[in-house]
């Protein structure tokens, strides 16, 4: 059976070894020295121990980031820099796929680049996530634009404690926020994180966003 065969049996993009075995099965006599054989030809990628896509040559639609991350390593959500530069709230391209997690920290070196993983505490966890859907990958998480931020914010351990007008310049300056749509953000949804995650630095980012929103 070779790898065209394969692909019509499959659903999705990212599929994992339980699904390559039931396709395999009574047609090859070593499913898993045929799945080693493919991987080296480049037929199939492997992201880790029983994660796989088809190789590039092969799909039909390209292996969406956001859905691998995910299943990679789970629960999880994509959040931090990787998602504030999907929003546009920094210039930046970001390379690294950076993800929340209620897991301890990890680290995947893919194909298709590096995928890491932050915990964060659980009564934050669930706060301001967004699940999109389409046909092609199904659904998937991602922070909203505020919750990707407090998540930022928070995990610079190395800033301290900052006043609302040194708050505001480590945003425009360290982290080169575009401050128009950083006004733009809910604060009720921040100051609900802020709460949750016990932080000074968040309850001041909602205050700055409210006295901006009153003086427009």
């Amino acid at each position: 059976m070779n790898i065209i065969e394969i692909r019509k049996h499959l659903q999705s993009t990212v599929f994992d070894h339980e699904t390559l075995a039931s396709i395999l099965r009574g047609k090859v006599s070593n499913i898993n020295a045929k799945i080693a054989y493919m991987v080296n030809k480049g037929e199939l990628i492997r992201f880790k121990k029983g994660l796989y896509a088809l190789g590039k040559e092969y799909q039909t639609t390209s292996v969406d980031t956001i859905s691998l991350a995910n299943t990679l390593y789970a629960p999880s959500y994509v959040s931090f820099d990787y998602a504030l530069s999907y929003y546009g709230l920094i210039p930046e391209r970001v390379y690294e796929i950076t993800s929340a997690t209620m897991r301890m920290k990890k680290e995947f070196d893919t194909p298709l680049g590096r995928f890491t993983y932050k915990p964060i505490p659980l009564q934050a966890y669930a706060l301001g996530i967004d699940w999109l859907y389409d046909d092609i990958h199904g659904g998937k998480l991602i922070a909203t634009a505020e919750k990707a931020l407090c998540d930022k914010i928070r995990a610079d351990r190395g800033i301290g404690r900052l006043s609302q007008q040194k708050l505001r310049a480590y945003l425009e300056f360290d982290l080169r926020i575009d401050m128009e749509l950083l006004f733009a953000l809910d604060a009720a949804l921040i100051s609900t994180i802020a709460t949750a995650y016990k932080s000074s630095n968040l309850k001041n980012l909602s205050k700055l966003i409210n006295r901006r929103k009153q003086s427009a």
